[in-house]
């Protein structure tokens, strides 16, 4: 569960670095800007082996899991983002080819920036709310 929480303390940084200037200020640069990415990306697929290995079950573990792949989606699809467009421009002479990698860079972007957000946001809802759910039957057994 701390990587669960250490999941959602990053993605609350990594917020707060667009929304805060004065804390984007402190991440500039191209390594300290990715540095809370990769940092989420790998916490992600912590949580993601973690739940598999644990062994939970049900819909926590679904929960979980769409947590867990959504943080370690954005920036793999960050990175797939800039490689197709990148590919984009070495064959915009190929006239299909270039098309392809126009396609899937602004498919892999969208992903980035609204897919893996919104399951993001819904995993964590979703685990927060069986969590206490959970901690209240173990509650209510104690009585």
């Amino acid at each position: 569960m701390l990587t669960f929480w250490a999941l959602v303390g990053v993605f609350v940084l990594i917020a707060s670095e667009f929304c805060i200037p004065a804390l984007g200020e402190l991440f500039r640069g191209p390594l300290l800007f990715l540095l809370p990415f990769i940092i989420f990306s790998l916490l992600g697929a912590t949580l993601v082996f973690l739940t598999i290995k644990e062994k939970v079950g049900g819909n926590f573990k679904k929960f979980l899991i769409l947590t867990g792949t959504s943080s370690a989606g954005i920036f793999v699809s960050i990175f797939l983002h800039n490689a197709f467009y990148g590919l984009g421009i070495i064959t915009s002479h190929i006239a299909g080819l270039s098309g392809l990698m126009e396609v899937l860079h602004v498919a892999f972007f969208l992903i980035a920036i609204f897919l893996c957000p919104i399951g993001f946001l819904v995993g964590v809802v979703g685990s927060v709310v069986l969590f206490i759910r959970e901690k209240k039957k173990e509650a209510r057994k104690d009585f």
